[in-house]
């Protein structure tokens, strides 16, 4: 089975969904641009436009993968209907309260603004059982070969995982739970302010730990993992080993394995209100076990792998003599 199905079996919804948070970050950037108001210490546009951007890339990559599913499978059409629906929803209100100047996330200030957040927290959790769903079915799912069908497996598994990392920031923080009256309830930063000094481009917190760094880490898992099996297919004619389905599956393996590490290593990071080009030497050692670990195992499969031998040919059957084609 192909890995790049025709446009016509990508699932619709999540396809429009897409290319409407195209033209969205289009006017998120442009309104960057023009736009001089600042919320939360960045441009007042810069969260649509890195939700847009981030949606594009999750919305196609679980319709391409909606669409690996055998024909007539409607849970998994309904489960990303599920997911675009909400998400769709989820953007038109963090877009709303751009519009009206307000912060969309964390917000109790007014009732109106209380009730945004509210629906919104209601559509990150329908998105994600609709996104649990559709990890429920791949895992079922006879899908390509094995190498291509662990890399859409598990990245589905650590982008669900990274999607759950949102919960951890309606957390109220220490200095919010002192205020009886606080209107922000909740934070993307841990152990510094929301709004304080950040990463350019990014906006994530330089001087704290930040939850926002496992959360894109992780969903976008979605993407990177599937895409170094393509990589790795692509690269199998001139290279011998990955032509060896056995390899690339043992490559596939180490890759989740050690991306899986990674984000753990990034949440624990954030959680000990680190910022993330920050860290102390815990963090580091964690990272360098990682990177020699995963080295070592990369240098394994590949190890384990032989060239695939080269047919010998059969050795010519001789032709009998005229005189003794019919003795006996």
């Amino acid at each position: 089975m192909s890995s790049l199905p025709s446009l016509t079996r990508l699932h619709r919804p999540l396809v429009w969904f897409a290319a409407s948070m195209g033209v969205l970050a289009l006017i998120s950037a442009v309104g960057i641009l023009v736009d001089d108001r600042i919320l939360v210490g960045v441009p007042i546009w810069t969260k649509p436009f890195k939700f847009s951007v981030s949606f594009v890339a999750y919305a196609l990559s679980l319709a391409w993968m909606l669409s690996l599913l055998p024909r007539g499978r409607r849970v998994g059409w309904w489960a990303g209907t599920v997911v675009a629906v909400a998400s769709a929803a989820e953007m038109v209100l963090i877009t709303l309260q751009v519009i009206r100047g307000k912060q969309s996330h964390f917000n109790h200030s007014t009732p109106f603004d209380d009730a945004v957040f509210q629906i919104m927290g209601a559509t990150v959790v329908i998105l994600w059982l609709g996104a649990l769903v559709i990890a429920a079915l791949l895992l079922r799912a006879r899908i390509l070969d094995r190498a291509m069908a662990r890399a859409v497996r598990l990245s589905s598994l650590i982008a669900l995982a990274g999607a759950a990392v949102g919960f951890l920031m309606v957390r109220p923080t220490p200095e919010q739970l002192a205020d009886d009256n606080t209107p922000i309830s909740g934070a993307h930063s841990v152990g510094v302010p929301d709004g304080g000094p950040s990463m350019p481009l990014t906006g994530w917190a330089s001087n704290g730990g930040d939850l926002r760094v496992a959360h894109f880490f992780g969903m976008h898992a979605l993407q990177l993992l599937p895409l170094l099996l393509l990589v790795l297919a692509a690269l199998a004619p001139r290279f011998t080993r990955l032509a060896d389905e056995r390899v690339r599956l043992r490559l596939t393996l180490t890759a989740a394995a050690a991306y899986a590490a990674t984000f753990v290593l990034l949440t624990w990071q954030a959680l000990r209100g680190q910022a993330l080009l920050a860290p102390d030497g815990v963090t580091l050692a964690g990272a360098g076990a990682i990177v020699l670990l995963g080295a070592a195992a990369t240098a394994l499969s590949l190890r384990g792998a032989s060239p695939s031998p080269t047919p010998t040919p059969s050795a010519p059957t001789p032709t009998p003599h005229p005189s003794q084609e019919f003795t006996s």
